[in-house]
């Protein structure tokens, strides 16, 4: 059975969120300030990294990896130089 879950956390004055849909497949998607900028699939419970870049001058690199299971879903918020940042569940 597919469930979406969803995550956000504030970095640098700018908006990430993923979403994790789950199942058989795995996918997540990857917004900074409403637009889609990363996607990945992944089979079973494997955590999935997404590299994406946040609209800094200049453009910050950051990984938002999704852990899909087994259990609740999880995402973190990776930036170079930082400790990770674990994404709050959103209800949508």
């Amino acid at each position: 059975m597919r469930r979406r879950h969803h995550f956000h956390i504030d970095h640098a004055g700018h908006s990430v969120s993923a979403t994790v849909q789950t199942g058989h497949t795995a996918v997540v998607e990857v917004l900074v300030d409403g637009k889609e900028v990363g996607y990945a699939k992944t089979s079973g419970d494997r955590p999935v990294p997404v590299a994406v870049e946040l609209p800094t001058e200049p453009p910050t690199p950051v990984t938002v990896r999704a852990t899909p299971g087994p259990g609740i879903p999880r995402c973190v918020l990776e930036v170079p130089g930082t400790e990770p940042q674990m994404m709050s569940p959103r209800l949508y």
